[in-house]
């Protein structure tokens, strides 16, 4: 993918078909390195997918028989010289502790670096379209923090939900305020 703001929404949608209700993005960045960690609590995956989860042709799809995703985030984060992680809990073994960690960290340094793109976007994106998830963000670097938990907003919204047009639109500008002043 072109930027890492497109893998964190291939796998935050991945949690969400895992039926998770509560998803954490966290990104914390140095001069140096840059890592990415979503987790969720959905249903998890088998020891035997996840063995075979950074295999292009291992998927969940019914659509199409080849899932790219994982394979490619996992090779991005490698051929920066980084590293790549995967831990999964599935619900028939663990009832009341599943869910999944990814994990992928990038040597900043390295030509093969991807940008992190547009993540305003991909978090809009995914508050829109899953309005009911508890979304957990945080980026951390150098210049500072940005953070947003749809629990907090919930909370002061009431009974108006998170995907109404003027909620949304004021969530964008939020995030894009907050990371022009880190800027």
């Amino acid at each position: 993918m072109k930027e890492l703001s497109l893998n964190i929404l291939d796998i935050a949608m991945n949690s969400v078909k895992a039926e998770a209700d509560t998803v954490k993005i966290t990104l914390a960045e140095t001069d140096e390195s840059f890592e990415m960690s979503i987790s969720d609590n959905g249903c998890g995956m088998k020891e035997d997918f996840l063995k075979t989860v950074t295999d292009p042709f291992s998927t969940t799809r019914t659509t199409r028989k080849v899932g790219m995703g994982i394979p490619f985030l996992k090779l991005a984060a490698e051929q920066t010289g980084g590293s790549f992680s995967i831990k999964s809990k599935h619900k028939s073994e663990y009832p009341d502790a599943h869910g999944t960690v990814t994990r992928a960290v990038f040597n900043k340094n390295s030509i093969d670096f991807t940008p992190l793109g547009d993540i305003v976007s991909t978090l809009v994106t995914l508050i829109q379209g899953s309005p009911d998830i508890h979304w957990v963000f945080v980026h951390t670097c150098p210049r500072g923090e940005v953070s947003l938990d749809t629990d907090e907003l919930k909370a002061v919204l009431g009974d108006v939900p998170l995907d109404n047009t003027e909620v949304i639109i004021w969530i964008k500008g939020y995030l894009e305020e907050a990371y022009a002043e880190m800027a």
